[in-house]
C-alpha cells in the first residue's frame, strides 16, 4: 500500500508540477517520506547507466540518450538535469505503472557526485561513467579528493565502471574493482598537447594514491593527460576507447583509428563527453556506424553553447559553471584557439542558483591570461561582481585599455548592438546565461 501510495501522490504532484513549469524534485521528496524504500521496491530495467563528475554529465547523457534511442531502445533519462535522490525518485516513479514496474528499455541516470551514494543504496547501476574530478564549487564540495571519497560508496562489485583514464584521481576509483569491470577511455598523445602544466595550480602535481610527485609525458588540459608516479607505480591505464587523432582546429577526431567524426562544438570537453557517450553505448551493442552517424556535428540542446546575434556581431555564448576553474579555462582556450577579431564578455551576476555566497575566491583560480592573444581586441567584465572580476584582471596580463567593467547587463547588450562588428564570446554561468539571452537574437 505504501508503494502504491507512493506511486500515486508522485504522478499527481508531477503532474501538477508540469502544469507550472515545476516539480522535478518536490514530487520524489514526498514520494520518499510515503515510503523511504520505494527505490528500492519499484522493478527497474535491466539496463541501468549513471552518469556523474564535476563536469560534462548532463551532455554526455543528452548524447547517449540520443544514441540509444535512436537505436530501438526506450530511454527513460533525467532531462531537466534534476539529479539529487530526490529528481531521480521522481523520474523513477513518474515513468512507473501502479503495480510499480518501471517502463523503458535503459534507465538512465545523470547523478550528482556529493548524493549518488544516497541514491543508488537501493539499486546499483549496471555502468557507471566517472567522467572527470576538478575543483567544483569549493564551498560545497571542499576537494576533489573529498568528492572522490563521496562517490566511492556508491560503486558496487557487480558494476562495470566506464572511467576516464587521464585523470588520475578518477583511475583510482579502479582499484580493488574486479579488471574485467573496468573499460576505460582516453585519448592519444598529440601535437598540440604539452609538456608543463599550463594553469594557475595543479591538481595533478601529487600522486592520489602515495602523495609522491607525479611525472607526465604529456598534458592534454589541466592536469588531464599521461601520467605516472614513479614512487608507487599508479599510472594512465591503456585505453579500450580511444581517440586516437584529433584536430581541434578544423573539428574532426577519430576514435579507436577507424571511425572519424565531426564536431559541431571544437572544445577538448566536447570530445571527452563524445568519447564517454561512445563508450558506454559501445558497451550496451550499439554498432558504430550508428553511432557516428547521431554523434556527427551533434549540437548539445542544454544550452552549453548558444549561438546568436547581437547587432551586427555574431555572438558564442559558453557556460562555464561558477566556481568552475577548469570549465572556464577550457572556453577561454576555445577563444585563444579561434583568430578572428573578437570581443569577450564575462559575466558573473549570481555566483549559484543553489545557495547565498558571496565567496569568490575561485576567481583568482581561472587563468584569464589565455584572453591576451591579438584577437581579442576587448574584455568587458559585467554584472553584480564585476569589481570582483576587475581586481582579478589587474593582475592578469591583459592590458588594461582593453578592459571595460560595468554592472548593468542591458548597458552591455546595447553597446555592442550599436558598435561595431567583430565575433562577440560570452563566458558566463546558467545562473546568469538568461540575462545576457533576454537581450539577442538567438540562431
Amino acid at each position: 500500500m505504501r508503494l502504491f501510495l507512493a506511486i500515486v501522490v508522485c504522478k499527481v504532484l508531477r503532474f501538477a508540477g508540469g502544469l507550472i513549469g515545476k516539480g522535478s524534485s518536490l514530487p520524489g521528496q514526498i514520494a520518499l517520506k510515503v515510503c523511504p524504500n520505494v527505490l528500492g521496491r519499484v522493478k527497474l530495467p535491466s539496463r541501468i547507466i549513471a552518469v556523474t563528475g564535476s563536469n560534462g554529465k548532463t551532455s554526455t547523457v543528452e548524447m547517449i540518450a540520443a544514441i540509444l534511442s535512436a537505436s530501438g531502445k526506450t530511454v527513460v533519462y533525467n532531462k531537466e538535469g534534476s539529479n539529487q535522490i530526490e529528481g531521480v525518485a521522481t523520474l523513477i516513479l513518474s515513468n512507473c505503472s501502479l503495480g510499480g514496474k518501471m517502463r523503458g528499455d535503459v534507465l538512465l541516470l545523470e547523478s550528482d557526485e556529493r548524493y549518488a551514494r544516497h541514491t543508488f543504496q537501493f539499486f546499483h547501476p549496471t555502468h557507471f561513467v566517472i567522467t572527470n574530478l576538478y575543483r567544483d564549487q569549493l564551498t560545497r564540495n571542499g576537494h576533489p579528493e573529498w568528492v572522490f571519497d563521496a562517490i566511492k560508496p556508491a560503486i558496487f562489485p557487480e558494476t562495470t565502471l566506464v572511467l576516464n583514464a587521464d585523470d588520475p584521481l578518477v583511475s583510482c576509483f579502479a582499484r580493488d574493482h574486479e579488471p574485467d569491470k573496468v573499460k576505460w577511455f582516453g585519448l592519444d598523445e598529440r601535437s598540440a598537447d604539452t609538456r608543463e602544466h599550463q594553469g594557475v595550480y595543479h591538481d595533478g602535481l601529487r600522486c592520489p594514491v602515495c602523495k609522491g610527485r607525479m611525472e607526465y609525458s604529456c598534458y592534454h588540459y589541466a592536469h588531464i593527460g599521461h601520467y605516472s608516479c614513479p614512487s608507487c607505480g599508479h599510472q594512465r591505464h591503456e585505453t579500450d576507447f580511444t581517440v586516437t587523432a584529433l584536430d581541434l582546429k578544423g573539428g574532426k577526431l577519430t576514435i579507436n583509428g577507424e571511425t572519424e567524426i565531426s564536431l559541431a562544438f571544437k572544445s577538448i570537453y566536447n570530445v571527452y563527453n563524445i568519447l564517454a557517450a561512445w563508450s558506454v553505448c559501445s558497451l550496451a551493442g550499439v554498432d558504430k556506424a550508428a553511432m557516428a552517424g547521431i554523434i556527427n556535428n551533434y549540437m548539445l540542446k542544454n544550452g552549453r553553447m548558444v549561438t546568436f546575434r547581437l547587432g551586427s556581431h555574431k555572438g558564442t555564448l559558453l557556460t562555464s559553471k561558477h566556481e568552475n576553474s577548469v570549465a572556464y579555462d577550457t572556453n577561454l582556450g576555445y577563444i585563444a584557439d579561434t583568430d578572428k577579431p573578437c570581443t569577450v564578455l564575462v559575466i558573473v551576476d549570481a555566483i549559484s542558483r543553489k545557495y547565498f555566497t558571496g565567496e569568490t575566491s575561485w576567481l583568482w583560480d581561472i587563468d584569464f591570461d589565455r584572453l591576451n592573444c591579438g584577437h581579442v581586441q576587448k574584455v568587458m567584465l559585467y554584472g553584480k561582481y564585476c569589481n570582483d572580476l576587475a581586481v582579478r584582471f589587474k593582475y592578469s596580463h591583459i592590458p588594461a585599455d582593453k578592459i571595460e567593467v560595468g554592472e548593468d547587463i542591458r548597458t552591455a547588450a546595447d553597446f555592442l548592438k550599436e558598435n561595431g562588428d567583430e565575433d562577440v564570446y560570452v563566458v558566463t554561468c546558467f545562473s546568469d546565461r538568461d540575462k545576457i539571452l533576454a537581450h539577442v537574437e538567438r540562431d
